[in-house]
């Protein structure tokens, strides 16, 4: 019989009634077990450790704090799940473009290390800032994040989502989310106050180009009742001080004449935000394309062409956030197939490099 140093693979010797591995057994004397199989950590690489409960972490990992299983999970290209109407949603869903701050901290988790810095040039409500405080209480390490938003209305309603939020969590006995620092402004201006290759993440939700041509339909009213409408008016009565309609709350641009002119200002912005972010960075940016007037908009692969032909990045990859929560609607029929918009595109871009190595 083998002495301790040799327990690990001594373990491979647990075997139940039926000669079959026991994994109840090898638990019991603390070996560690993942999907069924001892990790011989005997035989663990110089830059591997043995993480209890989540697999094995290789310190060469520039992109996150993943261990090669939930790295493997995280490649998937469809995330496939509707996140509760939580923290304190009543408030943040009257910005109509608002991100689940539980998605942005999964994302968040997918491509930047604990300690880094998180930039959301285009911030809305905060769903990435509360998302990267989530992070420090949900296992994958603290983040700073920087926001800029121009509309004052959803600065307020992110401080006071996260006042609500914390004396909730610490009536339960938890920590409070951290506040994180959100700076009131036109983004275009406000990056130049970000020291080059400070941020690790760029993630953000683009405001939608102005359509002034909308074809009025039997729709439209239900669509604005359900803050789903980016179309409307922002010199109209219920435009903000900064703009932005508040039925509106995704375009922030009045200018925006034409989508040539959306995707030309959105490339020219994502040039100047290249600057602050690091060499091994990424940018991830939520883009969901749109159907009007019986013809299919590809915003996501027009926005990922624009901005791969104007900033030194590079297009690594499209995730799907598919929600199954999200309302079907009867669109056309019995006349025209009309899809039903239950999905949202992530593109996830790495700066460009001479080094093949690079990823």
């Amino acid at each position: 019989m083998a002495d301790d140093g040799d327990r690990h693979r001594q373990s491979r010797l647990f075997t139940d009634d039926d000669g079959g591995f026991d994994a109840d057994r090898a638990r019991e004397e603390s070996l560690p077990v993942e999907d069924g199989e001892v990790i011989d950590t005997d035989e663990l690489a110089d830059h591997q450790r043995y993480v209890e409960g989540r697999g094995i972490y290789d310190e060469r990992n520039r992109v996150n704090d993943l261990t090669g299983k939930e790295w493997k999970y995280a490649t998937k290209s469809v995330i496939a799940e509707g996140y509760p109407t939580d923290v304190q949603h009543d408030l943040r869903s009257e910005h109509g473009g608002q991100k689940p701050p539980r998605l942005c901290a999964e994302l968040i988790g997918r491509f930047s290390k604990a300690g880094d810095t998180v930039l959301d040039p285009f911030a809305g409500v905060g769903g990435t800032l509360l998302g990267a405080s989530f992070c420090e209480h949900e296992g994958t390490g603290r983040r700073e994040a920087i926001g800029f938003e121009r509309t004052r209305r959803w600065i307020d309603i992110y401080h006071t989502v996260l006042e609500r939020e914390n004396e909730e969590r610490r009536a339960r006995g938890e920590q409070p989310l951290a506040e994180q620092d959100v700076r009131h402004g036109d983004c275009a201006e406000l990056i130049d106050e970000v020291p080059d290759d400070s941020v690790d993440l760029l993630l953000t939700d683009v405001p939608y180009w102005h359509m002034d041509e909308l074809e009025q339909t039997r729709n439209e009213r239900r669509t604005r009742e359900s803050k789903l409408g980016s179309f409307d008016d922002p010199d109209g009565d219920d435009a903000d001080e900064d703009g932005a309609s508040d039925a509106d709350p995704s375009t922030a641009d009045s200018e925006w004449e034409t989508k040539a002119d959306w995707l030309e200002d959105m490339a020219a912005k994502f040039d100047r935000f290249t600057d602050a972010v690091a060499p091994d960075g990424h940018l991830v940016v939520f883009i969901g394309d749109m159907y009007r007037e019986q013809s299919y908009e590809f915003l996501s692969a027009d926005l990922a062409r624009a901005i791969e032909e104007t900033a030194p990045v590079t297009l690594a990859a499209t995730l799907i956030w598919y929600d199954p929560s999200k309302d079907l609607h009867v669109y056309g029929y019995p006349f025209s197939f009309v899809p039903s918009m239950v999905h949202q595109n992530v593109l996830v871009f790495r700066l460009e490099s001479g080094d093949e190595g690079d990823s």
